[in-house]
């Protein structure tokens, strides 16, 4: 089984790594070169092109950035690959984008697994990531053997699209869970708390979150640096907004913690990581309250 891999961001690049080294014959290609470099070190070959990938693959996986990546590397693949060749998105789309792929992939004779993935960046480097899977139980079950290889969770969550509408689901705890834990610090930081001793005690009690475990030492270091961006966040925010207008839900908290990355991203700030939000926090004051 050749598997192919598209996309070797923070993300892709470690799970494509683990491929590797579970013995799978694997090939990967990225559009920036630099990305490639750790993978070519590892001894795994790069592809020429996305047609080349699509040719010479019997499963071919992507973790790219938003629905039109997608759709664009999509195009270029199956205008090679070989009718039966199994294609898993990993990336973060638009669920009705996904349906739309599934459907004309699927008249093409190409089966098509949604399959969205959550866990972090700590998730992807340890092969520990829960994946959402939308699609035919069969189709999974022939991807299984790759998605395992960095999915410490793997489950059919439907049909086509289903894995993209709980990875908005995701998505809307994410943005409540992130509000908490950066409004929490930055209200103990105003009272003149301790800040470790704070996220040490409230990260072990009912206020205790993968936040807190995850996100409260890069505050405690004012470290910004990515793992997951706030532009990669509010393009996120985009499609639950979208979803939720589809399907008549009320997503409140998830729209404020958009409209406060979005204020963050218009100070030029959207490549640092979705816990900077704690550093706006402190910005600001008592007259922002409703």
């Amino acid at each position: 089984m050749r598997i192919g891999f598209v996309g070797l961001g923070v993300m892709g690049g470690a799970m494509a790594s683990h491929i590797h080294r579970n013995g799978l014959d694997l090939t990967v290609w990225n559009r920036s070169q630099d990305k490639r470099t750790p993978l070519v070190e590892l001894g795994v070959p790069i592809a020429n092109s996305l047609n080349d990938l699509g040719q010479s693959s019997d499963i071919v996986c992507l973790c790219v950035s938003k629905s039109e990546d997608v759709l664009d590397c999509l195009e270029q693949l199956t205008a090679s690959a070989k009718q039966g060749t199994l294609f898993v998105d990993h990336s973060t789309i638009s669920p009705v984008v996904a349906e739309q792929i599934h459907k004309n992939l699927n008249n093409q004779g190409f089966p098509f697994i949604d399959a969205p993935i959550t866990g972090g960046s700590m998730g992807a480097k340890n092969g520990t990531l829960t994946i959402f899977c939308g699609g035919e139980g069969k189709d999974i079950e022939d991807a299984e053997p790759v998605l395992k290889c960095y999915g410490k969770t793997v489950e059919r969550v439907g049909g086509p699209g289903a894995g993209q509408r709980m990875k908005a689901a995701n998505q809307i705890a994410v943005g409540g869970a992130l509000l908490a834990l950066c409004e929490s610090l930055s209200f103990a930081q105003k009272c003149g708390l301790d800040l470790p001793q704070t996220r040490r005690l409230l990260s072990g009690g009912a206020a205790g979150s993968w936040a807190f475990e995850n996100y409260g030492p890069k505050i405690l270091n004012n470290d910004w640096t990515p793992g997951f961006s706030i532009d990669n966040q509010i393009k996120d925010f985009g499609y639950c907004e979208e979803t939720a207008e589809e399907i008549g839900a009320a997503i409140p908290g998830t729209m404020l913690v958009h409209d406060l990355l979005v204020q963050m991203q218009a100070e030029g700030l959207g490549g640092q990581t979705t816990c900077a939000l704690f550093d706006l926090m402190t910005r600001l004051d008592s007259d922002v309250n409703p």
